[in-house]
């Protein structure tokens, strides 16, 4: 029983320790995305900026907003977004997608990455 019993506050001290520790990375994700809230906005029915919006884009596929152009390249990319491919994209756009229009050289800090993605996918 003792087992039991030390086993399940253990796990509930992670999971807390999990959540705050994600939220940590949102918030760290938050601050360094504002070098990309010059082009993109990421508020619910914001519209778009010079690019597009991207609140709720973990999940959706490249190219998919119907109220933006997009560059012919990143149209038939056949991306979706999810933590992978936006890992990619967050290093360097144009390594991912050659020729499309994004003049974004990237992010070369991993832990900076993997922030501004737990931000976008808490944008939902």
């Amino acid at each position: 029983m003792k087992k039991l019993v030390f086993a399940t506050v253990a796990m509930l001290a992670c999971s807390g320790f999990s959540s705050a520790y994600a939220q940590t990375e949102i918030e760290e994700g938050k601050a360094v995305f504002q070098r990309c809230a010059i082009c993109h906005k990421v508020d619910k029915g914001a519209g778009n900026g010079l690019g597009p919006n991207l609140f709720g884009v973990v999940g959706r596929k490249a190219a998919a907003l119907p109220d933006f152009q997009y560059s012919g390249p990143l149209k038939s990319s056949g991306i979706t977004w999810n933590k992978e491919t936006l890992a990619k994209w967050i290093a360097g756009p144009a390594k991912l997608v050659p020729g499309n229009k994004m003049a974004f050289p990237g992010i070369s800090s991993k832990d900076q990455i993997q922030d501004v993605i737990s931000y976008l996918g808490s944008l939902k």
